[in-house]
């Protein structure tokens, strides 16, 4: 066990240390809006381009690791919608965005670093197949939900809503344009490549430090039964059902730990921005968000421990 928080404590360290200079004042709270835009809209996006566009697709495209990952998500996210309105008596919007927090976990920010720190850089392949879908599964799942339950966008309406969020949306593009340049071939000159892994290298450290700075902002506040079921689900029942369809589906021992890895994952920054956009939740989401990156020191460990 201390082996295994010596592979996940530095991660969250790193959050903590943003966090704690946020609180003492040390690092304004202005810098950390800044810092946040840099990485998740010009090195995360550099980050993904490359990963995407030097991916061997014939050998890391699944669909057993889709469905694994993505077939557990869409469990939660059904449960918990319907946990919000049944057992939490709450209104359709806020069970939508309440089920978008299990739907949305921190697969770069926390995903990435815990599974290169557990497995090495190598064993990331995985991840990038599993976030090269996240962003527009996730935004499609939850927008046309939402959407539908509050009935103010119908048939093309619901299309261009949808297709805005996902493809205005910085690490879409920088996906995207990862997967032009690997299906075509087209070459990147190495001064381009040299500037891009210098984003690159900046990308994470700098990304968790953020993260830490955001999570100060988020008071925990609000109905603690649904934070503790949203805890759970994406901590527990996510990962949960991941390992048993990937068992199921065979798949291989570096897939079976990405996509388990990542669903243990909290909830993502996006999840509380998706509360925002529609203005519902915003309070049990941001708790959530906060409480579960906490929780995901045990949760990961106890997961790596499970991992062959």
């Amino acid at each position: 066990m201390v082996d295994l928080l010596a592979i996940v404590l530095p991660v969250f360290l790193v959050v903590g240390a943003g966090y704690l200079a946020v609180w003492r004042g040390l690092f304004k709270d202005s810098a950390v809006d800044g810092l946040m835009v840099f990485t998740q809209k010009f090195a995360i996006p550099c980050l993904l381009f490359t990963a995407i566009a030097t991916l061997d697709l014939s050998a890391e495209l699944n669909i057993w690791l889709l469905v694994a990952y993505y077939g557990g998500a869409t469990v939660c996210f059904g449960i918990a919608v319907f946990a919000a309105r049944l057992l939490f008596a709450r209104p359709w919007p806020d069970c939508i965005a309440i089920g978008f927090a299990t739907l949305f976990a921190n697969s770069v920010l926390l995903g990435l670093p815990v599974t290169e720190r557990a497995f090495g850089t190598d064993a990331l392949a995985p991840n990038y197949t599993i976030i090269a879908f996240n962003a527009a599964y996730c935004y499609l799942i939850g927008i046309t939900a939402m959407e539908i339950v509050r009935a103010e966008a119908q048939g093309l309406q619901l299309v261009q809503t949808v297709a805005n969020a996902m493809f205005r949306n910085a690490l879409m593009i920088g996906i995207g344009l990862g997967f032009i340049v690997n299906l075509t071939g087209l070459p990147i000159p190495d001064v381009a490549q040299d500037a891009l892994d210098m984003m690159i290298r900046a990308a994470l450290p700098a990304a968790l430090f953020g993260l830490g700075g955001v999570l100060y902002r988020y008071k925990p506040e609000g109905d603690a039964g649904t934070i503790a079921m949203l805890c759970l689900l994406s901590l527990i029942v996510h990962p949960a059902i991941t390992w048993s369809i990937g068992n199921f589906a065979g798949l291989s021992t570096g897939q079976m730990r990405s996509a388990v890895v990542t669903a243990a994952m909290a909830p993502g920054i996006n999840a509380y921005i998706f509360a925002d956009m529609y203005g519902v939740a915003r309070r049990v989401v941001a708790s959530t968000v906060l409480i579960g990156t906490a929780l995901t020191v045990l949760a990961a460990s106890f997961w790596l421990l499970v991992l062959p």
